[in-house]
């Protein structure tokens, strides 16, 4: 089996493991009444890895205060994946002196 198809230490290996994907135990961040996350890591069929995460928050019932919620959540999401995506970008070699 090549490093593609073989199965990572952090891998599930039951039945999310399949079509070539290996996918891990899902990670939940709990807070009753409130949110939850919900964090995979997936190897795809081309060896390409990935964070899947899904999110589920209470919203204010007012449709004002919501929609302050949903601005803030859009922010801190797209602060929280540019810091993951610039953190996994190679560094450029330094010259050889």
């Amino acid at each position: 089996m090549n490093r593609r198809n073989a199965h990572t230490n952090w891998c599930g290996r039951d039945h999310r493991c399949g079509l070539g994907e290996h996918r891990s135990d899902e990670i939940v961040v709990d807070i009753p009444g409130h949110a939850r996350a919900v964090l995979v890591r997936v190897r795809t069929t081309t060896g390409r890895e990935h964070a899947e995460v899904r999110v589920r928050v209470a919203l204010a019932p007012g449709e004002v205060a919501a929609r302050r919620q949903l601005v803030g959540l859009l922010g801190d999401l797209r602060e929280a994946v540019t810091r993951a995506a610039i953190t996994a970008r190679p560094r450029p070699r330094r010259a050889a002196r």
